[in-house]
């Protein structure tokens, strides 16, 4: 049935026609989960389609939806203005009003849905700023039309042949989303996504992802406004999986107790605070217990995949499976077979402890330019190598130019930037689209990133340096939460840290040191710089000369998507970190 499968909307109707779900969505509602089922989903969303049409939302036509958390609205809302051949654009709910109203006009967005009072806000302060007719909101908020009004409006079905025939006439080549990318410098990009682009992306994945149809669980988290977990929402509608969607980030954790997922696609920030916060707990245990625990995570570390270790290395990870690993697992629901990482580089330590503790991470690539997914790690036909995003999706084509960049060819390649032809061109010459990433393919056909193009500079000695393989490295140590490594044009490459505080006031209590209480007087004590540059230290002896790291300054703050210096995707804002640390920048160069 999958040859059926050619428009995004159709994922929803296989499953109506091939494997019907009770519990195709599911919302917690108090303290108990309320089920959507496929059909309920599909006339929904048909009852939403017949609303649009009676607004005078007409093909081609832009939608732009916002959402605090992944809500079935959502998938009903992106079903019935796609199937209208309508257009829907995502935007981040971190974003500010200014972005809102940026990304509103130059997306053409005639109306807006909001999942929430708080949102509704934002859209209404710049909405006269825009060309919007009219701003929904999912939740009942006073002054702003709801959802209910839509379900009511589109309850005469008299015009449903006339859904019916937009949704026939949608060829697989339609515009289907212009996605924002949250981007780590400049101005958001628009980029052009076909159904086909998502669609043929979702069977490259589902053939390398190593699950069958079935009845399966999953856990909505990440933000639905990213390429990522779109894609993952298309997927688990195509394998017919029952969705929970979490509460919020802060409950995942009771969330992922209650449902007992299968399967959690992650980034790597959040990977890392799950990590820390075991540790943490392993360090405040006492005695043989404590023992066990490090015993077992230093054993972790050194985990290679397939049997490499030898016979005697797998008898002690067996043992420590039992007393360690099993508390790992049982916090994650104790069904997740396997975690697929994705926009941002995983430190490998990261993947080794991990899939010795029996939650394999399969580290992928993508971008939002190819819908998402380039290549990814499988641990079928010794597809599994640790350093590597692995092997690439079927018909794809990949190579490196002289340069190293990562070159893409293939149906999953974006259409273009929104309004913005010269870039476009200059990002995809010849059908290859220039990624902007650095790496290298092996002799086995596994792909590694290196870097970004744009973030490698040189010293004043003329030498290279590739910051984030360096950042990754300092992100190992416990007491670094983020790290961004400096120097360009300057004798010798620096490091700005954003420490983690939770960690470092926990060290700070054994070791007796006093503080008045403020982040400011952690980073200034003598003993807690002299640790870090042990740190620091640790890592030098990894790197070649030029590139080891001769200064550090840590900052009081800690970094996120709130005080502007990290994405909705957590990767850093370098540009905006630089600019709110000069003074620490001026500080090592400087003086």
């Amino acid at each position: 049935m999958a040859e059926n499968c050619t428009r995004l909307f159709d994922f929803a109707y296989r499953q109506l026609a091939t494997n019907p779900q009770q519990k195709c969505f599911n919302t917690k509602v108090g303290n108990q989960w309320i089920s959507t089922s496929t059909q309920s989903y599909i006339d929904q969303a048909n009852c939403i389609s017949r609303a649009l049409l009676r607004l005078g939302v007409n093909p081609g036509d832009k939608i732009a939806v916002v959402t605090a958390t992944n809500r079935v609205e959502w998938s009903i809302l992106d079903v019935a203005v796609l199937q209208i051949g309508a257009v829907n654009v995502p935007l981040y709910p971190s974003i500010s009003s200014a972005d809102y109203q940026y990304i509103i006009n130059h997306s053409d967005a005639v109306l807006c849905f909001v999942s929430d009072e708080e949102l509704a806000q934002k859209v209404s302060k710049i909405k006269d700023n825009t060309q919007l007719k009219a701003v929904y909101s999912f939740d009942e908020v006073k002054g702003i039309s709801s959802w209910k009004s839509l379900l009511k409006l589109g309850e005469n079905e008299s015009n449903q042949p006339e859904v019916d025939l937009l949704k026939k006439q949608v060829p697989e080549t339609n515009l289907a989303t212009i996605i924002y990318t949250s981007g780590t410098t400049g101005t958001p990009k628009g980029v052009m996504l076909s159904h086909k682009n998502i669609v043929e992306n979702t069977f490259m994945s589902a053939k390398t992802l190593n699950f069958e149809p079935g009845n399966y669980k999953v856990l909505s988290y990440l933000p639905i406004c990213h390429i990522f977990e779109r894609f993952a929402l298309y997927y688990y509608q195509y394998m017919g999986f029952e969705v929970y969607f979490a509460e919020s980030i802060d409950k995942l954790g009771d969330n992922l107790k209650e449902v007992k997922p299968h399967f959690i696609p992650v980034v790597p920030r959040l990977l890392e605070k799950i990590y820390d916060k075991i540790v943490d707990k392993g360090s405040n245990l006492k005695g043989i217990k404590r023992m066990l625990f490090f015993w077992s995570l230093n054993l972790g570390k050194k985990y290679e995949p397939y049997e490499k270790n030898g016979w005697w290395y797998h008898f002690q990870l067996n043992i420590a499976n039992k007393l360690v690993f099993s508390k790992w697992r049982e916090a994650l629901g104790g069904n997740i077979k396997f975690l697929v990482s994705g926009s941002a580089k995983l430190q490998p330590n990261l993947i080794r402890v991990f899939t010795a503790a029996g939650i394999p991470v399969l580290e992928g690539y993508g971008m939002t330019e190819t819908s998402p997914g380039i290549s990814i790690n499988d641990f079928r036909n010794k597809g599994f190598k640790i350093g590597t995003v692995g092997r690439i999706l079927d018909n794809m084509e990949v190579k490196i130019a002289e340069d190293g960049e990562i070159l893409v060819k293939g149906s999953n390649v974006m259409m273009g930037y929104y309004k913005n032809e010269e870039l476009t061109n200059e990002t995809i010459i010849n059908g290859f689209l220039h990624t902007g990433d650095i790496g290298e393919l092996d002799a086995d056909g596994f792909l590694k990133i290196t870097d970004r193009k744009k973030e490698i500079f040189k010293t004043s000695g003329g030498k290279y340096i590739a910051p984030s393989a360096i950042e990754g490295l300092l992100k190992e140590s416990r007491f670094i939460e983020q790290a961004m490594v400096i120097g360009e044009g300057e004798k010798m490459p620096a490091v700005i840290i954003q420490p983690h505080f939770e960690f470092m006031l926990e060290w700070a209590k054994r070791k007796n040191l006093e503080f008045d209480g403020s982040y400011e007087a952690v980073i200034q004590h003598k003993k807690v710089l002299k640790r870090l540059q042990k740190e620091i230290d640790k890592v030098n002896n990894q790197l070649g000369k030029w590139e080891q790291v001769k200064a550090f300054e840590l900052t009081p703050d800690i970094w996120s998507v709130e005080n502007n210096l990290l994405t909705p995707t957590l990767k850093m804002k370098r540009k905006i970190i630089l600019q709110s640390y000069s003074h620490l920048y001026n500080k090592i160069y400087k003086n």
